[in-house]
């Protein structure tokens, strides 16, 4: 596994979102600032109930500077809805904070890659320090990168799902819930999307009432 120097060392003394925001803008920690456009930070509530962490920014958040604002922050956003959850009481993250990519040699399109284990590690400092000051009641993992940032890389979502569990590694550990990320509803095949889509919305349920 490749070691990087990690974001540790980039953290602010101030533990604010906005000091952490400005901070995480001239994150070295790992190689992947120097292909994305930005660092794409959470947004949301300082004091929300919920944070739910994605994987890593995709084609759209790089060049917007925000989570959760293309396709899949749309379908998340209907699946929301369907599970009584107010997005906008909603701290919505990434486990990792710059878009990787490869570029399509005839389109020169940028496809998302998922983050290497070393890249997830190196930027769990930021993770962290938003769940720190956050504080919020409840976390929710959206796919198999975050459940592994925030659960270790031996969890698996296929057979842990809906499961409501105990965050480790946290002051005051919050309740979890891991489930599938609003892509791969997206990527399922016709014939299975509405039943995806139905696990999203009824994991997010579970995780409604434990509130």
């Amino acid at each position: 596994m490749v070691r990087y120097e990690g974001a540790q060392n980039y953290l602010p003394r101030e533990r604010d979102l906005t000091a952490l925001r400005e901070a995480s803008a001239v994150c070295r920690g790992c190689d992947l600032y120097a292909d994305a456009t930005r660092t794409v930070f959470g947004e949301g509530p300082e004091r929300a109930r919920i944070v739910m962490v994605g994987e890593v920014p995709g084609d759209r958040e790089d060049r917007e500077g925000a989570p959760f604002v293309g396709p899949a922050g749309g379908l998340l956003d209907r699946a929301l809805v369907e599970a009584g959850i107010d997005r906008n009481t909603v701290y919505v993250t990434n486990a990792v904070k710059h878009f990787r990519f490869t570029r399509d040699e005839k389109s020169g399109r940028r496809i998302h890659k998922k983050p290497s284990r070393s890249q997830i590690v190196a930027c769990k400092p930021w993770l962290l320090a938003e769940l720190d000051t956050v504080r919020p009641e409840l976390v929710v993992a959206l796919g198999a990168t975050a459940a592994q940032s925030l659960f270790g890389p031996d969890f698996r979502v296929s057979s842990r799902r809906g499961e409501l569990l105990e965050l480790p590694g946290v002051a005051d550990p919050p309740l979890a819930v891991a489930t599938v990320h609003p892509s791969a509803v997206l990527r399922a095949r016709d014939s299975d999307r509405e039943r995806a889509y139905a696990g999203l919305v009824a994991d997010l349920v579970t995780a409604a009432e434990a509130l």
